[in-house]
């Protein structure tokens, strides 16, 4: 090979490797951004908000059941802040984990620091959940652990994985609205849940209010504020875990 041909081979081979590292960065630094959630990120008089490795505690009133949550794909971890902030202050503490390039696929043993074994958190109950692929990851996390959980909250996600063999209780809830997640998809799942699951539909909800990250592609357009979505899927949350659904 003369030295003409090795250079302009070498040449080709740094030009798709900057490419390649240009897309890689464009892609990590392109997701939806937390909107408005300075005060719901901020401790309050009814929870304390404390930072932990890879994520952060909201701590309610409550002490007996405790909630570990993974974000959707792409979206800032702290635009679910406002749902954790509300679903703490019902009596039912959070964990919200931060993933890495926003990616929970990235990041499906997270819920370790939570619930390993020099963690030390002493609650009676313990669920995960998730938003869309958040929801997808709790599932696939959760059906490696299933005696160390009592449950899982998929909010506008499905199980891709097999929970039909466990003990587990799940709560599946989207919305009415919701131009994101794959029905077909939910609905193949059904036939993977255990006896207890609950599916139940949030009328007048879409896919991204269940974060507070602004409009999503492909979305549909809620008929119901965010506000009330959030009440209305903590009080889905509170009933599941209290088994009144």
């Amino acid at each position: 090979m003369g030295q003409r041909t090795f250079h302009r081979i070498l040449a080709a081979i740094v030009a798709v490797v900057l490419v390649v590292a240009g897309y890689c960065v464009y892609y990590v630094n392109d997701y939806h951004h937390a909107v408005g959630v300075d005060d719901a990120i901020s401790s309050n008089a009814t929870v304390k908000i404390t930072e932990i490795e890879n994520g952060w505690m909201f701590d309610g009133p409550g002490s007996s059941t405790a909630m570990v949550f993974y974000p959707g794909a792409k979206v800032e971890p702290s635009a679910y802040a406002p749902l954790m902030q509300e679903t703490a202050a019902s009596g039912i503490d959070c964990f919200l984990m931060k993933m890495p390039a926003n990616l929970a696929i990235l990041g499906i043993n997270r819920a370790n620091v939570v619930r390993g074994d020099i963690a030390g958190y002493s609650y009676e109950h313990w669920y995960i959940g998730g938003h869309s692929l958040g929801g997808a990851m709790a599932a696939q996390y959760v059906g490696n652990h299933a005696n160390d959980w009592d449950g899982l909250i998929l909010l506008a996600a499905y199980s891709p994985v097999d929970l039909s063999g466990t003990k587990l209780r799940v709560l599946s809830a989207y919305g009415s609205r919701d131009g994101v997640l794959n029905r077909r998809k939910v609905e193949e799942s059904r036939g993977r849940m255990p006896k207890k699951y609950y599916e139940r539909t949030i009328p007048g909800a879409n896919h991204a209010q269940f974060g507070s990250y602004g409009v999503q592609q492909g979305d549909g357009t809620a008929t119901i504020s965010p506000a009330a979505q959030r009440n209305k899927t903590v009080a889905l949350i509170r009933q599941f875990v209290a088994d009144s659904l």
